[in-house]
């Protein structure tokens, strides 16, 4: 709630909430978090972000998740976050889990990408100076590097952890090889390297293929996904075209037109039908169907206006999936 321009959180922000631990970390999440990939940048509306990110505090949801180069324009949606954490969050600071990333391309030069402890340590002092903060929870690796030795990236997350700039680390688009070689690495230096981030939807698959869910859950780290309504064709906003305000028409940078084949609609408007008998909604069916088993720890949702978060969260506490569901859900999208 908004009082005289000052923010005061809802006293009843935890009552409805569940929280689920990170592994066989100390950390709970919600189940439900608040990426800031999208809708967060330089050409987007800021007292909408406010909203977005008081409804979400105000309704359980702790965590809030970014990376050095959400944008456009690279960096803006930290900048845009430490604002908003510097003039109405900073008395919620301890109730909160922020994450921010490095390993993508951020600045010109050898020195701004991949994985590096040269790229990771000084991307997390910029990110910190972006969002007016002294630590982070959570920083990530974003992605494996071919070329980097992965002991020196992962002490680099180490030298973080230890330096007080972070206190988890994570790793992101890594596969179940990789991550458990982390895990590995990690350990012997007692780093708590605690939590994966990977694209996973009913549409996305690669974490059951490429190992990433099973060794997780062998190794003890929790798993957040990203994308779990693949962009928003897990929705029915393109069962009657493309709207002038859906990210196709807006941005066009990870989901294109060509991606809505009559053969997705098809897809998409049977498993429609199957939310509609779970008396569901199809976004809400899908984030549920992410969180069905426990492997999984939290589902990252993107959001362009409040009332998508309070709809999401619809999910908290709702039944589990029949055998029957699942088997249907899987012939419609496999």
């Amino acid at each position: 709630m908004l009082i005289h321009n000052e923010y005061r959180a809802n006293d009843a922000r935890y009552k409805n909430m569940q929280y689920n631990r990170c592994g066989r970390s100390g950390l709970k999440l919600p189940p439900v978090s608040l990426g800031l990939w999208h809708n967060f940048g330089s050409k987007d509306n800021y007292d909408n972000m406010k909203k977005m990110l008081f409804t979400s505090f105000d309704h359980g949801i702790t965590h809030f998740d970014l990376a050095n180069n959400y944008g456009p324009i690279y960096g803006s949606a930290e900048e845009n976050f430490g604002r908003i954490m510097n003039d109405h969050l900073r008395p919620y600071r301890d109730e909160l889990i922020i994450s921010t990333k490095a390993g993508y391309d951020m600045w010109e030069g050898p020195y701004g990408d991949w994985g590096s402890r040269k790229y990771l340590i000084a991307s997390l002092d910029a990110s910190l100076k972006r969002m007016q903060m002294d630590y982070v929870d959570i920083f990530y690796h974003h992605r494996m590097d071919p070329e980097t030795p992965l002991e020196e990236t992962i002490g680099a997350l180490d030298q973080i952890v230890k330096s007080g700039k972070a206190l988890y680390a994570g790793i992101s688009n890594y596969n179940g090889e990789k991550a458990a070689e982390a895990k590995k690495i990690a350990e012997e230096l007692h780093l708590p390297l605690i939590i994966n981030q990977n694209r996973y939807s009913i549409f996305d698959r690669t974490i059951e293929k490429n190992g990433l869910k099973k060794a997780a859950k062998e190794i003890g780290m929790g798993v957040i996904c990203f994308s779990p309504l693949a962009q928003g064709m897990l929705s029915d906003k393109y069962l009657n075209g493309i709207p002038e305000d859906s990210r196709i028409a807006r941005d066009g940078r990870f989901l294109h037109r060509e991606d809505i084949t009559e053969e997705k609609l098809a897809k998409i408007r049977a498993l429609n039908e199957i939310a509609g008998e779970r008396g569901q909604t199809l976004p809400q069916m899908a984030l549920s169907w992410v969180l069905k088993d426990d492997s999984i720890t939290s589902v990252l949702i993107g959001a362009s206006r409040p009332e998508q978060i309070i709809e999401n969260l619809g999910i908290v506490g709702a039944a589990g999936f029949s055998e029957e569901e699942l088997k249907r859900i899987d012939e419609i999208s496999l």
